[in-house]
């Protein structure tokens, strides 16, 4: 998210624009002197479900379901049968929201004593439930700490007495130049690994050089083992992490190249990754790793979406993974807000297997599907509730939104256009 006075500097425009559909049908896109995309970061192909309407008679709607939200950043699922959605505020407090009782007024977790927000885009800002959490009963959160904003990975028990005060600490990253690019969201794999996503530090052009340099958990997406400990760590390395024993890189990295992937979700279909990573003033883009994608370099900040940025960050015969969607920055939006694949039931034969994503300004709905040849189509499908700042996903597969500044939770729902 950026900060308001950008917002402003930005939505000026962009409100005065007539919002039209635009269609961007994504291929490998051509850079000079970049190498093609490694075969690990190759789209998924293989058991592509048919769709049954196509992106220019898919449409978008959202009903409110809940009013009250302060800030949401993030939104998760227990899988626990309840029925419940447990959604982070920026300031440091998860509230719980039922479908049949609304929005409790009582946090679940209340950290506000330990969360840092200062800046528009520090605070709590990733939250997900562990796998079998009626058993686990475990919360893991992502937020920047106070007092200078570092990177916390944290664990709480919910038997415990005063969850809040029952904090593990697993994992921590300096990030004290710059308040913002703090990345932050969480998502449990398949696989049963935890991927963090972390901003490469803030600042304008990559200051600190991070995007591209190993030695560093800034700028990446880590993979970690939370169910057991080792080498007096409170996680492990999995084994088959791309960079384990290479000397001058973090073992925890699975994917490097990022500015600031603001969401992150896997297809609870074939475990395929899908990231939004915000730019910075040219393109905002989505990409996608299939299951399994280790080591994928996203290209930051060599590379801006799909262009170059600065070729002095580009080394030769590097292989970048190119974005399967991009749209442009002050024109079609200025943030882009990652989402979700649709694996739902209730609108099974109108999206399934659509990813949906939007923007922070412009509050686009934006369609993208994967196609049988190996390539990405993807469309504007409509328009979402002003300033969406994160997506979530109930247990039914339903997908909903929240946003930011109204603090409202909406419903998402989808219907095909008549045939002219």
């Amino acid at each position: 998210m950026l900060p308001r006075h950008l917002v402003r500097r930005l939505i000026a425009p962009l409100a005065a624009a007539v919002v039209a559909p635009i269609t961007m049908t994504s291929v490998a896109w051509a850079v000079p002197d970049v190498g093609p995309p490694p075969a690990t970061g190759a789209p998924p192909t293989a058991g592509t479900a048919p769709h049954r309407v196509p992106l220019d008679r898919l449409t978008v709607g959202a009903t409110p379901v809940a009013t009250g939200l302060q800030r949401p950043t993030a939104i998760a699922t227990p899988d626990d049968r309840s029925g419940r959605l447990f959604v982070a505020e920026k300031p440091g407090r998860v509230r719980v929201y039922h479908p049949d009782t609304g929005l409790a007024a009582e946090p679940l977790l209340d950290l506000t004593d330990r969360v840092s927000t200062v800046g528009n885009e520090r605070g709590l800002l990733g939250i997900v439930t562990a796998p079998r959490f009626a058993h686990t009963r475990a919360v893991y959160v992502a937020y920047t700490s106070l007092p200078d904003g570092a990177l916390t990975l944290s664990r709480f028990v919910l038997d415990r007495t005063a969850p809040a005060a029952g904090e593990q600490i697993l994992l921590t990253q300096p990030h004290a130049e710059f308040s913002n690019h703090n990345g932050g969201d969480l998502a449990f794999g398949r696989d049963g690994y935890l991927y963090w996503s972390l901003g490469d530090g803030g600042g304008g052009n990559d200051p600190l050089n991070t995007g591209q340099d190993l030695s560093t958990l800034l700028g990446k997406i880590l993979r970690l083992d939370v169910g057991r400990s080792c080498a007096g760590r409170a996680y492990c390395v999995p084994r088959d992490n791309p960079f384990v024993g290479r000397p001058d890189a973090r073992p925890e990295i699975w994917a490097y190249g990022l500015r600031n992937a603001w969401k992150i979700s896997f297809d609870a279909r074939n475990g395929s990754l899908w990231i939004g990573d915000v730019g910075q003033g040219a393109y905002e883009e989505v990409n996608h790793l299939r299951a399994g994608a280790g080591g994928a370099n996203l290209g930051w900040s060599c590379k801006e979406g799909p262009v170059v940025l600065i070729p002095d960050r580009c080394q030769e015969g590097a292989r970048y993974v190119d974005p399967v969607f991009h749209y442009r920055t002050r024109v079609d939006g200025c943030a882009v807000i990652g989402g979700h694949v649709y694996r739902g039931r209730q609108f099974a034969r109108l999206a399934s297997g659509t990813y949906l994503a939007t923007d922070y300004c412009s509050a686009t709905a934006f369609a993208v599907r994967p196609t049988r040849n190996g390539g990405y189509e993807s469309r504007a499908i409509g328009q979402l509730p002003a300033w969406p700042s994160t997506f979530g996903v109930d247990s039914a597969g339903e997908l909903y939104v929240a946003t930011d500044g109204p603090g409202e939770l909406y419903r998402i729902s989808f219907a095909a256009l008549p045939v002219n």
